[in-house]
């Protein structure tokens, strides 16, 4: 589909373009992928997608290209019958199957486009389905025609809460509840990391590192070590604070623990940049009376030490950015500590929010000829950079076709990132996720600048 708009834009005047398309190259995937993500970050959990077989596999697949390790969830496997009458008996039967062959801990259920078309109502068929004893079956409404995977990893996050967390109307316990947001699993080995140099103890939830980062053993395990224990996040609710990174991602289900058992919650951007990371760190001292460490300072003061090292082959650059809001909007910050000047920025998930908090940051630093986009298509960004270039292009796997035809260069940042290794397993969360993200966009531009120089000047490029 990406190949053939390129095409398209090689064929097509512009203008035409802008007036007769809606969406041809999406800038996000659909719900219950953020749903089956979110559902794996819990420990002995087997997600299912309620709706057809289709689904699922492309779901699995989309995460296991991402993190090059298995997938598994389950489905209700829908047919004609199940299309007219609905899915109840489908899903009935997949709970007791999976219990029966699979033996997970919970279930985790995500609806999709059909069964939500249809009007499945989950919490009454779960009730009267069959749930062993010391098992749980959650869910979350995931329709694939609102919102994004992010939409639905939140949905998701809110279904935890909603099921599992619980008080016991005692003194809150002296610990703080992270609700990390759809970052990857490296992400969420640092944050855990950044809390315990913190001498701070913590939930985490939910939590992919241990799953989607497993390592090689001599012997299968269906379900790793990882994740978040069913019953930590039972006991979130009598945690002192809990801190949601990410807006979109993570702010619901703060709302909703705070709602249902009186926990606090402060939402922060996601910590990818200094501000960031100053700000999580300094929301922990200040709830937990906790002096900031020397590691942590000597790590902040190597990313200050490194930006004034390396400024001159950013500084002014102009620079698009697309992908997941909470990270475009935490990565958009960062670049402009770094002095860069994020000329479009556009995420496909939908919400004011997004554009507000944008215009913020670029109001702060008096940028005004920007393009900033919610609910956006790559195509617009292509257009855009098409009417007037830039110097780098900042987001996922799905870029490249644009990088290519306009000839910039990209650095891959986000979900998904399917043509290059390791990412998962490298933060771009923390300090050390600064220096990461300096090293790429440094590195990035260089290459070009060696790429562009002449034989004379080739030497001479610092």
């Amino acid at each position: 589909m990406v190949i053939g708009v390129i095409v398209m834009l090689e064929c097509i005047p512009r203008k035409a373009i802008d007036h007769t398309v809606g969406k041809i190259n999406p800038a996000k995937t659909c719900q219950p992928l953020g749903a089956m993500y979110a559902a794996l970050g819990i420990n002995r959990c087997l997600p299912h997608s309620h709706g057809s077989q289709g689904c699922c596999a492309y779901h699995r697949m989309a995460l296991t290209r991402h993190f090059r390790e298995q997938v598994l969830a389950s489905s209700s496997s829908f047919t004609e019958g199940a299309s007219v009458f609905g899915g109840a008996a489908n899903l009935k039967t997949s709970i007791k199957n999976i219990f029966e062959i699979y033996n997970p801990d919970i279930i985790a259920v995500h609806t999709t486009c059909l069964s939500e078309t249809i009007g499945d109502d989950l919490s009454t068929i779960i009730k009267q389905s069959e749930v062993p004893e010391e098992k749980v079956v959650i869910h979350a409404n995931t329709p694939s025609y609102q919102g994004s995977h992010i939409t639905g990893f939140s949905n998701m996050c809110r279904g935890i809460v909603s099921y599992l967390a619980e008080s016991d109307g005692t003194q809150k316990k002296n610990r703080v509840n992270i609700i990390p947001g759809f970052v990857n699993p490296g992400d969420v080995r640092e944050i855990r990391r950044i809390v315990e140099e913190m001498g701070v103890e913590s939930v985490i939830f939910p939590d992919t590192s241990g799953v989607l980062d497993a390592p090689l053993t001599s012997r299968y395990e269906q379900y790793p070590d990882g994740g978040s224990r069913v019953e930590d996040i039972r006991d979130s609710g009598n945690s002192k604070l809990t801190l949601s990174l990410g807006s979109f991602a993570s702010d619901a289900a703060a709302s909703l623990l705070q709602e249902k058992c009186g926990v606090p919650g402060i939402p922060l951007k996601l910590p990818i940049g200094l501000k960031a990371t100053d700000a999580l760190i300094m929301a922990l001292k200040e709830a937990f009376g906790v002096a900031v460490p020397r590691s942590l300072e000597i790590e902040r003061g190597q990313v200050i030490d490194t930006l004034i090292d390396t400024h001159h082959h950013y500084q002014g650059r102009t620079v698009a950015v697309f992908g997941d809001p909470d990270t475009v909007i935490a990565l958009t910050e960062f670049l402009l500590t770094m002095g860069m000047v994020p000329k479009y920025i556009i995420t496909g998930t939908p919400g004011s929010l997004f554009e507000k908090q944008i215009w913020e940051m670029l109001a702060e630093v008096g940028l005004t000829d920007c393009r900033v986009k919610a609910d956006a298509d790559l195509l617009d960004l292509q257009l855009w950079i098409r009417e007037s270039p830039v110097d780098l292009l900042i987001g996922t796997t799905h870029g490249k076709y644009i990088a290519r035809a306009e000839d910039i260069p990209l650095v891959r940042v986000g979900f998904p990132i399917f043509d290059r290794a390791v990412h998962p397993l490298m933060p771009i969360v923390g300090y050390r996720g600064c220096l990461r993200l300096i090293e790429q966009i440094s590195n990035t531009l260089l290459e070009r600048r060696d790429r562009d120089s002449t034989d004379e000047d080739f030497e001479l490029v610092l």
